[in-house]
């Protein structure tokens, strides 16, 4: 009899296969040992080695045998068995094959196929060798490395197909990107280095996931694992990655402003392995899309400005005022918490068939890794289906209700009525308020100082705003809600002869002054006394107050079908000193009509502009492996001195997440700080900075940069 063959070597050709599989970018693959990136349902190669002698079909057994997490099992999906055979065997897509290609004397050539919805992340491989009807105990060879294999966007049989294959070097191989933050009117791209390809990224993804107890046979389940991806990423249930925190205090820590991108924050949850602090949502959205992008997931961060909480799942948000006029504090009529409006909210889309759905609600899927209220008992959310949000279908799986009113509920005040049956009563109904606009970054452009590459998608999540469509998409939501229903039906004040109009704030410089202006038009035959109340206040941009700035009341009197305008000027030097991060003010205007009791409120939020980085290369020439020096600077825009100052700066291919600790810096001074980096690869490449100091932060920049190759 024969003896057993013994493998010497399995050799899985990671560059080689990379290239076919779209994954010749990551990291992994030149590590040493190399760890093969692969993407499920394609076929890929390797070679097996034997010291002893040929393999012979006739008297050998050879099988590949790839397991995934302890206790791997065959009929979990989690364990593979592959006898090596010559013949051509048919296997349907949702099962592994191999066969042998080519033998050359101890050698084999192998073809691979895993499944089309085999399990993603770090698989193991061992070969058995055994002889045909032997007792003889077989031997094992172990394969000397993980084995990642991916979701497979290009393959039409995955469930993450995208079918426009060109979108896909947008929303799988971009790895700096932008992401939309500030109120509407002031809005701007802030740069965000990805990183999905980077070795830590994948990493910590990996330990991301074992933390989530999500079960193993389950993860090649692109509903699933992005839910869970909501879940992980925040840090209030599971020890995720990321502690979020929104009021300013973040010494113990990095603060959210200070961020570059996923990659720093993914090497210390790996180093560390304790949540990372801290996160605010559109670092969480940050950190999503590298997490998805890495795995495979057509992913994009969405922005939505002028972005709603609905507490309590009326699909509206409201405000409460009392007969004097004063806003409320709290939700008299809910207990678990009062409505908000976020200046703006970041979350992810997803691209996916939803095969839980009925047919015609996959694609683009809403997920929401920021913790703001529980779905099935955690904070998690989605995915949504963009279609199930944009017709108001509530019933379909996941959050679709949380995820329209964010975008489409209207904005109600409320005035004390001890006549009404619920103690208020409606006095003024925005419909256009909620959802102002959602943006994301347009595919295949980069604008490293403007916003020419930005993407309106707000059709994409509801029809346009005041449409007969948009309207009959929120009446079927509101239809499917008892509590929705409710608060719709209450019927509103009537008597509504004056009209009023809040002049919104766009671009406002730090250091500008600016007014608070309201216009007050009688259409009536009579005149009227108006109370009006005007007010400024620094605010986070969750939308909580933090300080008030300034406020102003006055009566006045209308003449019939007269216009009057009031205005409250408010200069630098009262607002500079309360503004709290990200610099964003809310403006606030009520006014009652003493003659009618007609009560009218809005708000507008806007932020104070601050000055960008300036980004400057120093040589000429930038070439792969060659020291090249970077120039940042700004002038302070502040009359007051900045401490604890410090550069952050991050470039994927040309320097990893340098931190440059900074002196003082004077008011008004014009500032420079150097540094090197040393690009890895050539083409076209992103440069990332930002700024931060206890008196100012948010402040970021960006560049081009076109690397040359070595001329070695």
């Amino acid at each position: 009899m024969s003896e057993i063959l013994e493998v010497e070597l399995i050799y899985l050709y990671p560059q080689e296969n990379a290239k076919l599989h779209h994954t010749e970018n990551y990291e992994l693959l030149y590590d040493e040992p190399a760890c093969p990136v692969l993407r499920r349902g394609n076929p890929f190669t390797a070679v097996i080695r034997f010291a002893n002698r040929p393999f012979n079909e006739d008297t050998d057994v050879i099988k590949l045998v790839f397991t995934y997490g302890p206790n791997a099992h065959v009929t979990k999906g989690t364990k593979n068995i592959l006898r090596l055979t010559k013949k051509t065997i048919k296997t349907h897509k949702n099962l592994w094959s191999a066969k042998i290609i080519h033998q050359q004397d101890t050698t084999l050539t192998l073809q691979i196929t895993t499944s089309v919805n085999c399990p993603v992340g770090n698989w193991n491989l061992y070969v058995e060798s055994g002889l045909v009807n032997s007792t003889i105990q077989s031997q094992n060879f172990e394969f000397d490395a993980d084995i990642y294999i991916l979701f497979n966007p290009w393959n039409k049989d995955d469930v993450v197909y995208m079918p426009d294959e060109r979108l896909l070097d947008e929303y799988i191989l971009t790895d700096v990107g932008k992401i939309w933050v500030g109120p509407m009117g002031s809005s701007r791209g802030r740069e965000w280095v990805f990183g999905q390809f980077d070795k830590n990224l994948l990493l910590g993804t990996m330990l991301m996931l074992e933390r989530s107890n999500t079960t193993w046979s389950t993860r090649g389940d692109p509903v699933k694992l992005t839910r869970t991806i909501s879940k992980m990423v925040n840090s209030n249930d599971d020890n995720g990655i990321l502690v979020g925190r929104w009021d300013g205090d973040y010494e113990d820590g990095t603060a959210p402003a200070a961020w570059t991108g996923s990659i720093a924050i993914m090497e210390e949850f790996l180093e560390n392995e304790e949540p990372v602090k801290y996160g605010q949502c559109w670092v969480f959205a940050g950190v999503v899309t590298s997490i998805c992008r890495a795995l495979g997931i057509p992913s994009r961060v969405v922005s939505n400005l002028v972005s709603a909480h609905d507490a309590n799942s009326t699909l509206t948000i409201d405000r409460y005022y009392d007969k004097n006029n004063e806003a409320l504090s709290s939700d008299p009529l809910n207990e678990e918490g009062k409505d908000s409006i976020w200046n703006y909210h970041v979350w992810n889309d997803v691209w996916m068939a939803r095969c839980d759905l009925p047919i015609g609600y996959g694609g683009w899927q809403a997920i929401d890794a920021t913790p703001q209220e529980t779905s099935d008992g955690v904070f998690q959310c989605g995915p949504a289906s963009l279609e199930a949000i944009k017709q108001g279908y509530l019933g379909y799986n996941y959050d679709v209700g949380f995820m329209l009113a964010s975008v489409n509920a209207d904005l109600i005040n409320w005035k004390e009525d001890p006549k009404c049956e619920i103690g208020f009563t409606k006095i003024y109904c925005n419909k256009y308020h909620i959802g102002r606009m959602i943006l994301t970054k347009q595919p295949w452009i980069f604008d490293p100082n403007g916003d020419k590459d930005r993407e309106d998608i707000t059709n994409q999540y509801k029809p346009k705003e005041g449409t007969e469509a948009e309207r009959l998409s929120l009446m079927n939501a509101v239809r499917s809600s008892q509590l929705a229903k409710k608060f719709y039906d209450l019927p509103s004040t009537e008597m509504e002869d004056m009209e009023f109009d809040l002049v919104e704030l766009d671009r406002i410089n730090i250091g500008d002054s600016f007014q608070v202006t309201i216009k007050i038009k009688n259409k009536s035959n009579e005149q009227r006394t108006v109370q009006t109340s005007l007010s400024a206040a620094s605010i986070f941009y969750t939308g909580a107050k933090a300080n008030l700035v300034k406020k102003y009341s006055k009566e006045i009197v209308l003449k019939p079908h007269t216009t009057e305008k009031l205005s409250l000027n408010i200069t630098a030097d009262e607002y500079t000193d309360k503004l709290v991060e990200y610099c964003i003010m809310k403006l606030y205007a009520i006014a009652t009509v003493k003659d009618t009791n007609q009560t009218w409120a809005d708000e507008d939020d806007f932020q104070v502009l601050k000055p960008n980085i300036d980004i400057k290369i120093l040589d000429e020439e930038i070439t792969v492996g060659k020291k090249s020096e970077v120039e940042l600077s700004f002038t302070n825009p502040l009359k007051k001195t900045l401490t604890n100052c410090k550069f952050h700066i991050a470039g994927s291919g040309l320097i990893k997440n340098q931190r440059i600790p900074f002196r003082n810096i004077r008011a008004k001074e014009h500032v420079k700080a150097k540094t090197f980096f040393i690009p890895k690869s050539s083409g076209d490449h992103k440069l990332i900075a930002t700024f931060i100091s206890k008196e100012l932060v948010d402040m970021t920049g960006a560049a081009k940069i076109e690397v040359l190759d070595s001329e070695e």
